[in-house]
């Protein structure tokens, strides 16, 4: 434990020692399944409505360009169109998207005055159907002018004049830039022995849900009040930024979650799409659906995925432990800046990966490109902080000649110096980092695998072994949206999550989530928690969500918080229920509370056998039998109970934002170790193995979690290997379609990703939970990269960019050779 670490008061920390379980920690099967694999699941698109429209949206040709007239009259013409609205006519009823930028780029739903970026929705239009309503929007004129497209970053920081994209703003399209230091890095710097440089690509790519964004919104008349169907996880935030966005009080908006199929980020906030289907409805006075198509969700869904270029540095001292980093980031963010720098205040909370790293510089310059903008993508940013440490520790080894594993073990944190404080102030609640990776090189035969290795080699085969370790932080606080800002703007500064358990008379549990079924498998978790808190049989609890009119304040899936923070909530609103069925047993079996214990859904006396209640029994008494009962402030009719609840252990930044306080204090562990085959005439990468061990904490659901590390580590081969947004110089986007962007099908992702565990509880949560749902995306890339650069040692071969495709995995081998 290090010194910050006396600033966590006593009544924190929850850790409970020895605690022994009977549901947490089984392969139980997803309660959510039956009812999805029998076609009763309810996603947007489900949604129907009598005197339904359906929306489309015309998108602009042009990266970069003044709109200088509409003429929508051929398309209003049509039969069967009911609206067509340019951006300004839907300007005078509906205001700006949010924006944690402080001060905001401006973005609105339909473009104004100018187009960003190629995609960008000019006019919307509602029609009995979405084949007319296309048809309308083909029929639509538009006059552009164009101007000069920014594409690269690195150019488009120095631009002025007709370049730049909100000259609003001021004559530069650079959104933010800041500097940050944490700890005595010029110190460490001079004091250091060597020093490793490195440039490092990180491309823009995106999550690929199989379905897109979508909502359907009706508002009624009688009432001015909006009902709005959508996929966002985040529907509580959504609710009252609709609200401002659409310039009316927010209980005059109920949102109703329905199922998202796949997200993976790309859902997280308010996009466009509820905002068009509900400025349509209101113009249209009927109800709206808009369903993103997929040339939609690709072109100018608000959601890509990072993509920076880094110059980094890595101080190491005498003994060869790593003192110091740092980087200059130039992040490409796109036309808009919705998240504002939010991306880099995550990954500030893990900078330092597992390492004893005392200090640490960020240089962060956010530029504005004619692309669509970044948004949420599994990791928000710290799967490319993890990236960058990740090959900073390979480029050290390569570099002054170490043991990549060694070198690692060297350098991690302790398991007694936990809970750590990192330099930007961000604390790690617990791990045990050499474990998992003894576990990983034992599951994979590493040493047996670097025997094949040099056996391939004499063959004339190139065999790689990869290494990377990623944390994986949970819990945040929301003061990374804004904290990195010049001034703080959008201040949020907790995240909570809210439930209602209640029990009915016949003792069954209905528990209420204020979060949307994600694929997280939201009703398993929350069942497993509670009929382990109440002793109940899972097969008597069911799952429901709210919706904004009937809900409680909450958060919703995302950074891998739920299961941490829904468990909190469950067992806090379980205590309630607990304390009432103990006061109604202990006046049924006349003994004291104290003497009782719940065991198997039943209240029983301590050492008199049979002298027991059930909850069911229970349960009955307190709906209907309230005055058998003493005169007590404690007990009320019914058993239920409502929680929200924010993680405890959050604190706010410091004002000259030299420590960035704690903001996600529950970290998760993995190591992934991938083993490729590259064929050095194609630049085909093959898998051979792959062994990826987690620790997070008590394991609610080993089988759901080994899923998501699975799935996660899918998305990180595509990563790696095969994805990535391609934009032409005129800012034109040359692979919108899945024919052009190369997804990894189950024929290029292993089948053997062979999933460990090592469980290190966290002492701050309930059961030791720590999240454990981004892990396989944010760990798979560096170790893929580690494990290609491994493989081409003989070439003298560098991984520093991805996607490390075959063709310029090829190009790389040539170089090399003609080098020699």
């Amino acid at each position: 434990m290090n010194d910050r670490a006396t600033r966590i008061p006593v009544s924190r920390q929850r850790e409970r020692p020895g605690q022994k379980t009977k549901w947490i920690g089984t392969d139980m099967k997803r309660v959510e399944d039956p009812r999805l694999l029998a076609g009763r699941g309810r996603y947007a698109d489900d949604v129907r409505l009598p005197g339904m429209l359906h929306a489309a949206a015309l998108p602009s040709p042009h990266a970069h360009a003044r709109i200088i007239s509409i003429d929508a009259s051929a398309a209003r013409a049509l039969p069967g169109v009911h609206a067509v609205m340019t951006g300004e006519e839907v300007a005078r009823s509906t205001g700006p998207l949010p924006c944690f930028s402080n001060p905001p780029v401006e973005q609105r739903c339909v473009a104004t005055d100018r187009v960003r970026h190629v995609g960008e929705p000019v006019a919307i239009i509602a029609a009995d159907s979405r084949y007319i309503a296309e048809d309308a929007a083909r029929l639509i004129e538009v006059e552009y002018e164009p101007l000069p497209p920014m594409n690269d970053p690195r150019k488009a920081m120095h631009v002025t004049g007709e370049g730049v994209l909100h000259p609003a703003r001021g004559d530069t399209n650079v959104a933010i830039h800041r500097k940050f230091s944490f700890g005595n890095v010029a110190g460490d710097f001079a004091r250091a022995k060597r020093v490793v440089k490195r440039s490092l690509r990180w491309s823009r790519s995106g999550a690929q849900p199989l379905e897109t964004c979508g909502a359907v919104s009706e508002l009624d008349s009688a009432t001015g009040k909006f009902t709005i169907h959508v996929n966002s996880s985040m529907y509580n935030y959504v609710g009252w930024l609709l609200a401002v966005t659409l310039g009316v009080p927010a209980h005059k908006l109920n949102i109703v979650p329905t199922i998202a199929g796949g997200s993976f980020g790309s859902k997280l906030f308010l996009h466009k799409v509820p905002v068009i289907s509900a400025v349509l409805a209101r113009e249209t006075g009927r109800p709206v659906k808009y369903i993103e198509d997929r040339a939609d969700n690709i072109l100018a869904c608000d959601h890509h995925g990072s993509d920076r270029f880094y110059d980094c540095e890595l101080a190491l001292d005498h003994d060869d432990m790593m003192i110091s980093m740092r980087c200059k980031v130039i992040d490409d963010y796109g036309a808009y800046f919705q998240f504002g720098i939010g991306h880099h205040g995550n990954a500030l909370s893990q900078i330092t990966g597992p390492y004893q790293i005392g200090s640490v510089e960020a240089d962060i310059t956010a530029v504005m490109t004619n692309k669509c903008q970044q948004g949420a993508y599994r990791g928000f940013g710290s799967e490319v902080s993890n990236y960058v440490m990740e090959r900073m520790v390979d480029a050290a080894c390569a570099e002054f000649d170490l043991d990549p594993v060694e070198f690692r073990r060297r350098n991690f944190i302790k398991p007694e110096q936990f809970p750590y404080f990192i330099p930007t102030g961000n604390l790690y609640d617990s791990g045990n980092y050499p474990a998992v990776l003894e576990r990983a090189l034992q599951m994979l035969d590493y040493d047996g695998w670097r025997k094949k290795q040099e056996q391939a080699r004499k063959e004339g085969r190139y065999i790689g072994i990869g290494l990377a370790t990623c944390q994986e932080r949970s819990v945040f606080s929301a003061t990374e949206f804004w904290m990195l800002n010049h001034e703080a703007g959008f201040a949020l500064t907790s995240s909570p999550e809210g439930v209602k358990v209640k029990i009915d008379p016949t003792g069954n549990a209905v528990i209420t989530l204020q979060a949307p079924f994600w694929g997280n498998s939201p009703e398993t978790m929350a069942t497993m928690l509670l009929a382990e808190h109440l002793t109940m049989d899972p097969a008597n609890i069911s799952v429901t969500y709210a919706d904004t009119d009937s809900g409680i304040a909450g958060t919703g899936p995302g950074g891998s918080r739920f299961t941490v923070m829904v468990a909190g909530a469950i067992v806090s609103a379980s205590q309630v229920i607990r304390k009432k069925l103990f006061f109604l047993a202990a006046h049924l079996l006349d003994a004291d509370p104290s003497d009782l214990e719940l065991f198997d859904g039943k209240i029983r006396v301590n050492g008199r056998q049979g002298v027991e209640k059930s909850i069911a029994d229970l349960a009955m008494m307190a709906h209907f039998f309230r005055l058998s009962f003493p005169e007590t402030p404690e007990f009320d009719t019914g058993l239920d109970a409502s929680c929200t609840y924010d993680h405890p252990l959050t604190t706010m930044p410091s004002e000259d934002r030299k420590d960035l306080g704690i903001f996600y204090p529950i970290m998760g562990h993995m190591c992934h170790m991938p083993v490729v085959e590259v064929d050095v005439d194609t630049g085909k990468v093959k898998f051979l193995d792959y062994v990826a061990v987690h620790d997070c904490g008590t394991i609610v659901n080993p089988m759901t979690l080994a899923g998501h590390v699975r799935g996660g580590t899918a998305q990180g081969i595509g990563t790696a290997i095969y994805e990535e947004y391609k934009y032409a110089e005129d800012g034109q986007f040359l692979n919108a379609n899945f024919a052009d962007y190369i997804l990894p099908s189950i024929h290029e992702v292993p089948s053997n990703i062979r999933v460990g565990h090592v469980v290190t509880p966290s002492p701050f949560t309930e059961y030791g939970i720590k999240g454990g749902g981004e892990g396989g995306r944010m760990g798979a890339p560096a170790a893929i990269a580690s494990a290609i650069e491994d493989a081409l040692k003989p070439f003298g071969v560098k991984a520093d960019f991805l996607p490390l495709t075959p063709a310029k995995l090829r190009g790389l081998i040539r170089q090399s050779t003609v080098n020699r």
